[in-house]
């Protein structure tokens, strides 16, 4: 029979539904962790928005913290942890390592290795810069960190969120959302954090140092360069093939003249959806009940200090650099901060902050050096962690 029973009460079954109605709400489950997590989302879209701090990244991760921390009944297949889930399923472009090298082959495709070429010499600023982050490796060796851990967080250093994304998923998983979210954040953050730093270490003459204009490079440099740096770099570090073989070879898409539509489909529309999935899945993979721990404290912390590292590295690396050189050929140590890899944001901070000190004086070109040498050298940092830790 389709009708019910004499016990059957219309009342109780109302209220049996409403009730397990309002169990699966998020109000039900809510926990003040979550509402601590949403605030962080929303501030994040609002620096992005508001401020302008790295909007292509802070937009993604933002929404994507909204979305991680909407509270729900576990077991419906709809939280980026539980396994069979759309945000799960997406989620293995982090957990694997298979977004990062794609947004490198955007890189390359995008990036033009010519300031570098220029002036070969500036790549031992980028080189310099990665001091952060095997300064921040040993420090937290010191505090305690295994191993593994150490080498996810040291890599924050770098400011190259797709660096320590691929790092983290080889050594540790664990710490994906934590270190992603810290190294995009101090990305985000440059205009803020290596002003100080910069003017700290330089006095108002150094500043304000002259560089000549730099050579034209030929085409045939440019064609032959992704191919020597991919030998060059990969005979060194095996491990680091999956980022630096996808920069080099977008940039002879870029270089070879013969792959134009290539080189723009992988930096424009392949970078941008690849960004859009990587913002909004480490976004969402900062569920407070993972992410608000004393670890992550400890992992912000540390990689702020390695920024700090990476970014004072550069600077003193010119000065110490300048001394060997003749009065005619030093280099303006406000371009050191571009050893790091965020491209071309630390580029424009140089340039920003030359032009305060005398408004004829260009920077850009010369930072553009040390600045590609600093993804190339993330990179290759990167290879050597785990080299020996992976």
């Amino acid at each position: 029979m389709i009708l019910a029973d004499s016990t059957y009460s219309f009342g109780e079954f109302m209220m049996q539904t409403i009730r397990s109605f309002w169990e699966f709400t998020g109000f039900y489950n809510c926990e003040w962790t979550n509402l601590v997590m949403l605030a962080i989302g929303c501030f994040f879209v609002w620096l992005a928005i508001k401020k302008n701090f790295e909007p292509l990244l802070l937009v993604p991760i933002g929404f994507g913290m909204l979305i991680g921390n909407i509270p729900f009944q576990e077991g419906m297949e709809i939280g980026i942890y539980e396994s069979g889930s759309v945000l799960n399923i997406l989620y293995n472009g982090v957990e694997k390592g298979w977004y990062p090298p794609l947004i490198f082959l955007g890189i390359g495709a995008m990036t033009d290795f010519s300031a570098l070429l220029a002036n070969p010499k500036l790549m031992i600023i980028g080189a310099c810069a990665q001091f952060g982050i095997f300064g921040a490796y040993m420090l937290a060796l010191l505090l305690g960190f295994d191993p593994l851990s150490a080498g996810c967080v040291a890599i924050i250093g770098g400011a190259d969120g797709p660096t320590a994304i691929f790092t983290t998923s080889k050594l540790n998983p664990a710490l994906l959302g934590a270190v992603a979210v810290s190294a995009y954040s101090y990305m985000a953050l440059i205009p803020l954090i290596q002003p100080p730093l910069m003017r700290l270490f330089t006095n108002d003459k150094e500043r304000k140092i002259k560089m000549k204009p730099v050579r034209v490079v030929s085409q045939n440099e440019k064609i032959i360069f992704p191919i020597v740096g991919l030998l060059l770099t990969c005979f060194v570090v095996p491990s680091g093939i999956p980022l630096l073989g996808m920069l080099f070879f977008g940039n002879l898409l870029r270089e070879s003249g013969v792959t134009t539509r290539l080189a723009k489909t992988a930096s424009n529309a392949m970078t941008d959806i690849v960004t859009i999935l990587l913002g909004l899945t480490v976004g969402a993979s900062t569920q407070a009940d993972r992410f608000l721990t004393l670890d992550t404290l400890f992992i912000f912390g540390l990689g702020f200090l390695a920024f700090i590292l990476a970014s004072s590295a550069g600077v003193l690396s010119v000065k110490v650099f300048n001394l060997f050189l003749k009065k005619d050929k030093k280099i303006n140590p406000l371009i050191g901060n571009a050893g790091v890899s965020a491209v071309p944001m630390a580029a424009r901070i140089s340039n920003n902050l030359g032009l305060e000190y005398d408004p004829s004086n260009y920077l850009l070109m010369h930072a553009m050096g040390p600045n590609v040498a600093g993804v190339i050298g993330s990179a290759v940092a990167a290879g050597v962690i785990l080299s020996f830790l992976g």
